[in-house]
């Protein structure tokens, strides 16, 4: 599709001669009233969240809903500087979060920014070049070979035409169109040309329908949504009863119901890790940065978590898996020797291997190169600044076998100057070969067949006896079934051209299996996600024959595996081992996604075209090629720009770590919160009667949590990560032993607190100081303990905790020296050596803490 200089709704004018009916085209009248009518040829873009939206988003969160009832109570019992203080950290973790997300839409969207298309129509009698979103039903579309299909049309005329339909099938090899038959719109014009009528626009076409069908299918929360999400109902039903419990205690003890209800207020706070929503914002935010520095821009933070989760990563086939061109992969002579080509994409180097070892093209490999350079119609560009990599005009397959005569060490241009074309028979579709006439330098004629083995290796088109023939046929056999296009190659010399059409008395050359290579990178990339415990499943809608042979080259098939064909039925109910599936339609995917995905797996999808949008928006996470359809862009979570499918296993180490990391401010912060509770339950008893105010823990929480808690999770991953399988999608994010570390290490640190506390009331000290100094020096050493849980000497690299810490820990004891603090927090003023004994007494859980691991 063409890109007018013009502005939007611009019309260039590219032929001014009328045109006769029946190909005059509608009025501008008419195809006005129409536009008018009918809408734009366009597909609605996904609505993004507004302001308002992102906010509600953030607040919405179940902690972050705790702490706003919270603030409630204070405002009511008239505790303004405690509301003051919940109200800043509420408002802190919403500023974070809504910016991370304006940050990511941002990212994508500088992604997406691209020329806007345009068509040839014809109207009025005349060629325009009109925006593509002005195109209506009945108008009058020209193609031509680079072309877009701009709109669904009936095709009025159609000359050579082969469209690349991969985008919306999944099927690498064009496919022949004739007159009367439709072109979708989406899809590429390979080569020929062709005029069409409009027969849907917009949200009716091909496209339109299946991006209709993505904005249908509703994403599924994150794994790590889902476990946040739980864990803050339970963290909020249990802060709840526990307050409500102390608080009636209380008042039928006879304490005064101000009191108890500001003790309340103060387990509650106590109970919510207010600054987990931030924490984990920032850290799928630094992972996000990261991830891109990478060649990888996720669309949504929790994308880059869910990562680390994935138990099944579901892939489409062209340009993903593979490199998205055709090539020469094998090639059987005449004389029954077979090689195998290398070489990437259109370029012209490449290497011939003979049994496994490296080897100069024969002769006979020569002519068979030589005659399908020859009748041919395409040609291939060198890289450019604008594009890096050679590249093809024409159709994919001639493309392949010009450079496979160049890998061979046959020249195209000077091979083509020397053996000009007199004539020829283009393809046709009923025979299914294609014949060329070249002249000689001697004044004799080469005659060159090729096309479908059983339509070339016939008499009396050669002159091979059967055995021969026999033999090319099973060679041709062979090569298809592992996957590959065959063609067959015949020539003969002759002194008088001869009639293409007719040709008769050709000698079989040889056989050309011709493919779309997989990337270099793909079978280590699946040996890797096979080490890494995560299942990898080819989706294609390629034929069986051919998913077969790349899932045996990617090691995930063999004879006798279960492969399911969508011609068949239902994919998505297929043998729960399948690991390749064939023949697929976008609703299909759609299936096996959420069969997968009901099995208990979470699921990631790969894709580029725009048959994969639907199954990248179901899955779990959705990874579009940067290079892909903008449908597929926008209905995935992760864009890796590069189209490098290693970022995948990169990302998935980096989705890893996060998670470790979140798990690792999960034990230290809710350690911190059940030392917490324990010190408002217990205190009393202790003869402390309300330990702490909600202001002192939530200085301590914003303390604690804030600073170190990001540093914590900027810990480095360990080594092994991409070695361990993922966790289960059903275990707890307090699993694992987490939540026994969590009441193991809150016990020491409220232990810590409250013999400090009692020592202190015994001597006659600010007893509630101490305890606030203690109880968060105590959690700023227990930070340190945490860190690096599987390889404590990896965490080293981290230098942030340490400096964290120490900021955190001035701050901590400033709010016992600094008047305005103190005026704030309702703290008393501290002496130096109670300051000294404070800090004695708050590294001991720490140090207890990396002993014990040391120990262990």
């Amino acid at each position: 599709m063409r890109v007018s200089n013009g502005g939007p709704g611009t019309v260039t004018t590219t032929a001014t001669s009328p045109i006769p009916p029946p190909a005059a085209g509608l009025t501008s009248t008419r195809a006005a009233a129409r536009l008018r009518a009918e809408g734009p040829n366009t597909v609605a873009p996904p609505r993004r969240r507004g302001p308002a939206g992102r906010v509600l988003r953030q607040l919405t969160d179940p902690l972050v809903a705790l702490l706003l009832a919270a603030a409630v109570v204070t405002t009511l019992l008239r505790d303004y500087p405690d509301t003051a203080v919940i109200v800043l950290v509420v408002l802190i973790n919403t500023a974070i979060g809504v910016v991370q997300e304006i940050r990511a839409d941002r990212a994508v969207a500088a992604l997406d920014r691209l020329a806007a298309p345009t068509a040839r129509v014809v109207r009025d009698g005349r060629d325009l070049v009109l925006p593509a979103a002005a195109l209506v039903r009945d108008d009058l579309v020209r193609l031509e070979a680079g072309d877009v299909v701009p709109a669904d049309l009936r095709l009025t005329d159609a000359a050579r035409l082969s469209l690349d339909e991969s985008a919306l099938t999944g099927e690498s090899v064009p496919v022949g169109r004739s007159a009367g038959e439709e072109a979708s719109a989406g899809t590429v014009v390979t080569t020929g040309r062709a005029t069409g009528t409009v027969l849907r626009t917009g949200a009716s076409s091909a496209l339109g329908r299946i991006s209709a069908l993505v904005a249908a299918t509703r994403p599924a929360p994150t794994p790590l949504q889902r476990r946040l999400a739980s864990l803050g109902r339970v963290l909020g039903l249990t802060a709840v009863v526990l307050s409500a419990l102390v608080f009636a205690l209380g008042v039928l003890d006879g304490r005064p119901v101000a009191q108890m209800a500001v003790t309340a207020v103060s387990l509650v706070v106590a109970a919510v890790p207010e600054s987990l929503p931030a924490v984990v914002t920032l850290a799928l935010a630094l992972g996000a940065r990261r991830m891109a520095g990478s060649r990888a821009i996720p669309r949504r933070l929790h994308a880059v978590e869910t990562l680390g989760s994935v138990t099944v990563i579901a892939s489409d086939k062209t340009g993903t898996l593979t490199e998205g061109r055709m090539a020469v992969q094998q090639a059987v002579t005449a004389g029954r020797a077979r090689y195998a080509v290398t070489g990437t994409g259109y370029a012209p180097h490449g290497e011939v291997r003979h049994r496994d070892e490296p080897v100069d093209a024969p002769d006979e490999l020569r002519r068979l190169a030589r005659a399908g350079l020859l009748c041919n119609d395409a040609t291939l560009t060198p890289p450019t600044d604008d594009r890096p990599e050679w590249s093809a005009i024409g159709d994919p397959l001639e493309a392949a076998l010009v450079a496979f005569a160049a890998r061979c060490g046959v020249d195209p241009e000077t091979t083509r100057d020397a053996w000009p074309r007199v004539a020829e028979h283009p393809f046709d579709q009923e025979l299914r070969r294609m014949t060329t006439v070249h002249r000689r330098g001697d004044g004799r004629y080469l005659v060159v067949c090729k096309g479908a083995p059983e339509n070339v290796l016939t008499t009396p088109l050669t002159d091979a006896d059967a055995e021969e023939l026999a033999e090319l046929t099973e060679s041709a056999r062979r090569l298809a079934a592992e996957g590959l296009r065959v063609l067959a190659v015949a020539s003969a010399v002759v002194d008088t051209p001869p009639d293409p059409a007719r040709p008769t008395g050709l000698r079989p050359l040889g056989l050309v299996g011709v493919g779309d290579p997989l990337r270099v990178q793909a079978p280590g990339i699946a040996a890797g996600f096979e080490e890494a415990g995560i299942r990898l499943v080819l989706i294609t809608g390629d034929h069986p024959a051919t998913a077969a042979a790349i899932g045996g080259r990617l090691g995930l098939w063999t004879d006798g595996d279960p492969l399911a064909n969508g011609d068949d039925g239902d994919p998505g109910r297929a043998h729960p081992d399948t690991r390749v599936y064939a023949r697929t339609q976008p609703e299909q995917k759609l299936d096996i996604i959420a069969g997968l995905q009901s099995r208990g797996h979470v699921v990631a999808m790969t894709g580029d075209g725009v048959n994969d949008a639907p199954a990248l928006r179901r899955a779990d996470i959705g990874v579009a090629m940067g290079g892909g359809t903008e449908v597929a862009r926008q209905a995935a979570d992760l864009v890796l720009v590069d189209d490098d499918l290693t970022t995948v296993a990169t990302a998935i180490g980096e989705g890893r770590r996060i998670y470790d990391n979140i798990r690792r401010f999960l034990r230290y912060a809710l350690a911190g919160g059940v030392a917490e509770i324990a010190v408002m339950l217990l205190g009393p008893l202790l003869g402390l009667p309300v330990p702490l105010l909600p202001a002192q823990i939530l200085w301590i929480n914003l303390l604690t949590h804030g600073v170190p808690g990001v540093a914590l999770g900027a810990e480095p991953a360990e080594p092994g990560t991409l070695r361990r399988h993922p966790r289960s999608p059903q275990e707890s994010v307090l699993g694992g032993g987490l939540g026994r570390d969590v009441l193991v290490t809150g016990a020491l640190i409220a232990a810590a607190a409250l013999g400090a506390g009692v020592a202190a009331a015994y001597a006659d000290r600010p007893w509630q100081s101490v305890v606030f100094v203690v109880l968060g020096l105590s959690q700023l050493g227990v930070a340190l303990a945490v860190r690096a849980t599987r390889s404590p000497g990896s965490s080293d690299r981290n230098r942030a905790l340490p400096l964290a810490v120490a900021v955190s820990a001035a701050l901590q004891v400033a709010g016992v020296l600094l008047p305005p603090l103190r005026d704030l927090l309702g703290t008393a003023p501290l002496a130096l050596p109670d300051l000294l004994g404070c800090a004695a007494v708050g590294v001991l859980p720490g140090l207890l803490l990396r002993l014990t691991r040391r120990s262990g």
